[in-house]
């Protein structure tokens, strides 16, 4: 749980570094690579985190970009990028505006009432959670794996 606003911009911004690293290490041809068919595909888990990131702010009361659940995911990288990028600026913006004393304050989250500090560290965790599974898919659809947490074992 963040207590401190500025320790969750600097984990915030750390961890949509790594993410935005994987985003761009996908390609337009291998968006639909999933590990088995009828899974998750590569591009559905990075649209559903530029739209989780949008339901998760949203849900803390801040104002972040996303699109709605009837926006069909785009067959551009670029365009998946682009969205995750206003995203995470939104919210470095609209974290700052948050004091410590708000990250206490319970907000009605996803399943029910939760302190702001923690559901922003479920934000973070949620997206550690789909990252990995997408470095899991770049590395099956034969793309290159970005060092996200460290070196990858091709940068060995």
């Amino acid at each position: 749980m963040y207590r401190k606003v500025e320790d969750f911009i600097e984990d915030w911004t750390t961890s949509a570094e790594g993410t935005l690293n994987v985003f761009k290490a996908m390609t337009n041809d291998k968006l639909d690579q999933a590990i088995v068919e009828g899974h998750n595909t590569l591009g559905w888990l990075a649209w559903h985190l530029v739209g989780a990131a949008g339901a998760f702010g949203h849900f803390a009361g801040l104002e972040i970009p996303g699109p709605g659940r009837d926006q069909a995911m785009p067959t551009d990288v670029s365009e998946i990028v682009k969205a995750y990028e206003k995203a995470v600026d939104a919210y470095k913006t609209e974290a700052a505006k948050l004091t410590d004393e708000m990250l206490l304050e319970e907000i009605a989250g996803f399943v029910g009432p939760i302190a702001r500090g923690k559901f922003l560290r479920g934000l973070i965790d949620h997206q550690t959670h789909h990252r990995g599974q997408m470095t899991v898919l770049l590395r099956q659809a034969d793309l290159k794996v970005p060092g996200v947490m460290g070196p990858t074992k091709e940068m060995q």
